[in-house]
């Protein structure tokens, strides 16, 4: 058994030798931090905390389904912003893509993102067939 790289045509590849979005071995899949930038310097959504976390979950939801899950195969996400006084915002998006047993979950604050505008970064894993 191999690992995969899985790819999906509604996300922008990183430049190559960078990262991988996501990477799968076996059933177990890696989503690297995915944030709610656009690839050419600006962002989805309207720039609020609450619209970049929905748009970093679709973000996610898009490489899941690449690799042959659901979002309810997620078992962990490791959450990121840069203002812990949002959190309410991060969850209440994290709550339109999760259902039933949510996944694990930590968030943290840090002091910034790869780029200012950045509010939100999430990483996730999973098992491909896990919620089954």
């Amino acid at each position: 058994m191999k690992m995969q790289r899985v790819t999906s045509p509604k996300l922008q590849e990183p430049a190559a030798g960078t990262w991988s979005n996501c990477r799968v071995y076996g059933n177990q899949f890696f989503i690297a931090g995915m944030t709610a930038g656009d690839g050419k310097g600006g962002l989805f959504g309207d720039g609020s905390t609450y619209s970049q976390a929905k748009e970093t979950f679709t973000k996610i939801k898009h490489l899941v389904e690449a690799a042959g899950g659901k979002m309810n195969d997620v078992i962990r996400v490791d959450i990121y912003v840069i203002d812990i006084k949002q959190r309410e915002e991060v969850w209440k998006a994290r709550r339109e893509f999760f259902s039933g047993d949510f996944p694990t979950s930590t968030l943290v604050e840090v002091r910034a993102l790869a780029t200012p505008q950045l509010l939100v970064e999430v990483n996730a894993t999973g098992f491909i067939g896990g919620s089954s």
